[in-house]
């Protein structure tokens, strides 16, 4: 398991490209039969991956982790982006269809997942944070996340929001999780930008073709950055940076916070002639 260390803010601002593609860009991420996990300093945030086949794999633990099982001390959530998907936790079967996402809470020692149909695989995406709580593993098909419809044709931003993890979904102790996909002909995400210095985000684009791309705009809003993002890899975002990007075509993305709060709202907006 990698581990990313946190930066400063004054720090990120001397940075070069390959500084900060080193110190907040996750790649590859989505490895066929092998679970790739990377851990963020940053709220101490999990980000992981797999792209099973036709056998069941287990979710390993790691000796950093300092723990007996993987979730010992910790929550998961798990977003399909791939064909249908099983995964067995604690003896308990979940059919997982594409962007469904499944909530496996403390204490649950055994998981495994496998595709259900090896000519169509499935792709999971992974965050798993700090628990104290117990919570009940849920599942959540995409049409139970109760999508907003937000942004226009007009501003470029017309997109779709499923809230999966969150105050008001599947309940957690500290994790918040769901997606965003936008329309066709639309390229902008989360514009007016924002910041939330008590959570720590991280974005997971996906959908894109190999000759498409998403510039992820990062940093402090009177210090942004950029970072250019390809499919099936993720940004880690600190609590006092923000998280807006423009692509080439439409795209998607899966985010996930934790932190204070699972208040999706908790926003500090940032209006555009205050970025720099």
């Amino acid at each position: 398991m990698e581990i990313k260390f946190e930066s400063g803010r004054n720090e990120v601002k001397g940075m070069t490209t390959a500084e900060l593609r080193g110190n907040f860009l996750i790649q590859n991420l989505i490895s066929k039969d092998q679970f790739k996990f990377v851990y963020s300093i940053y709220d101490r945030m999990i980000l992981g991956g797999i792209q099973p086949g036709n056998h069941a794999i287990d979710l390993p633990n790691y000796p950093e982790l300092k723990s007996l099982f993987f979730l010992e001390r910790r929550e998961i959530g798990i977003i399909n982006i791939g064909g249908d998907a099983i995964v067995k936790a604690d003896g308990q079967k979940y059919l997982m269809p594409r962007l469904s996402c499944l909530y496996l809470g403390m204490g649950t020692k055994e998981v495994s997942v496998v595709s259900n149909d090896t000519s169509r695989p499935s792709q999971l995406y992974m965050m798993s944070t700090p628990a104290h709580a117990i919570h009940p593993n849920t599942l959540y098909l995409k049409e139970q996340a109760i999508p907003a419809y937000i942004g226009s044709e007009e501003t470029a931003n017309k997109r779709t929001v499923y809230k999966y993890i969150h105050l008001n979904g599947i309940q957690s102790c500290q994790l918040v999780m769901g997606l965003t996909v936008l329309d066709r002909g639309n390229v902008w995400n989360t514009m007016p930008s924002h910041t939330h210095y008590r959570r720590s985000e991280a974005y997971f684009y996906f959908d894109m073709s190999d000759d498409q791309g998403v510039i992820h705009l990062m940093g402090e809003p009177q210090e942004t950055r950029h970072l250019f993002v390809r499919n099936n890899e993720a940004i880690i975002s600190p609590p006092w940076s923000i998280h807006s990007g423009a692509g080439i075509g439409a795209y998607s993305f899966i985010w996930a916070m934790a932190g204070e709060n699972q208040d999706y709202t908790d926003m500090d907006f940032v209006p555009l002639n205050e970025l720099l």
